[in-house]
């Protein structure tokens, strides 16, 4: 006779097997994602590596970095590397919806997007994790192949190639960053020819651009990558206007191109960041 006390075992039973055929969903992602309620703020961790790479006279800066989950194709999982912004170092991939600047929740959002769609995650660290100098005068113009970030960087993609992060394909980059870390996406174009295969310049403009001083030149590279920009129109520390010449310049010269404009956006990432910037990177394989 079916009772109740089998009844509750064979609950009991259930529950375990649904927890067991659970599993792969949830294991399938080096990321969790808390959403965030009345009492409790939401919370994104990506788990991750770290490693250093030499810098030139400044010794060596660290990198963190994380792989997705499961087998990787053939040729090695696609890189996206993550370029920081101003004083927002990338010191882990913890994210909480209640920080100053809560926004950000959308870069750690952004960071579980891409691995999630099987793009491995690096990000490296600008000098002493304040900005990178892509915009420095002195070093913006012929003097950048001078800089300890151009010698950072190139071991840095080297360190990609020799697999020093795993099975990646070194052929498959891509580049992304806020603020300063989207001057340093341009730099992949300006400095790094031939190495990527899309950008997406979020909160930025023109490699050596700063803020409202900027100026486009009027012929940029031939195999400048595909490149997308994501900005706020109300943006006070980086202009839009600024982000429009060099959306304007691509377009002039037939370089892929494309814009997401967030109409009472600032300076931040945004909500439709994380779909925008893999949606760019896929299409461009």
């Amino acid at each position: 006779m079916f009772t109740a006390k089998h009844e509750v075992r064979w609950l009991s039973l259930i529950a375990l097997l649904a927890c067991f055929v659970a599993t792969p969903s949830w294991a399938a992602s080096p990321c969790s994602e808390r959403k965030p309620t009345w009492w409790l703020p939401g919370k994104i961790e990506c788990s991750h590596k770290s490693t250093w790479i030499a810098s030139g006279a400044i010794g060596s800066r660290k990198v963190i970095y994380q792989t997705p989950a499961g087998t990787p194709p053939a040729g090695g999982w696609p890189v996206a590397l993550i370029y920081q912004g101003s004083f927002f170092a990338l010191d882990d991939f913890v994210y909480y919806s209640s920080e100053w600047l809560g926004k950000l929740y959308n870069e750690g959002k952004t960071i579980k997007t891409l691995l999630d769609n099987g793009y491995a995650v690096i990000a490296p660290s600008a000098p002493a994790d304040l900005f990178w100098q892509t915009n420095i005068p002195g070093l913006s113009g012929s003097l950048y192949e001078t800089s300890t970030d151009f010698s950072f960087l190139t071991n840095v993609f080297k360190a990609i190639d020799n697999g020093h992060f795993g099975p990646l394909n070194g052929k498959r980059k891509y580049a992304t960053g806020i603020s300063s870390g989207g001057y340093n996406t341009s730099r992949m174009a300006v400095s790094f020819p031939g190495q990527f295969k899309a950008l997406v310049v979020h909160s930025g403009s023109y490699a050596t651009c700063a803020g409202p001083v900027c100026s486009v030149p009027s012929t940029l590279p031939a195999d400048h990558p595909p490149t997308y920009f994501i900005h706020g129109y109300t943006d006070l520390i980086v202009p839009w206007w600024s982000m429009d010449m060099y959306y304007d310049r691509l377009l002039q010269q037939g370089i892929k191109t494309g814009r997401y404009t967030e109409s009472w956006g600032n300076h931040e990432w945004f909500d439709a960041s994380p779909g925008k910037v893999l949606a760019w990177f896929k299409a461009h394989p």
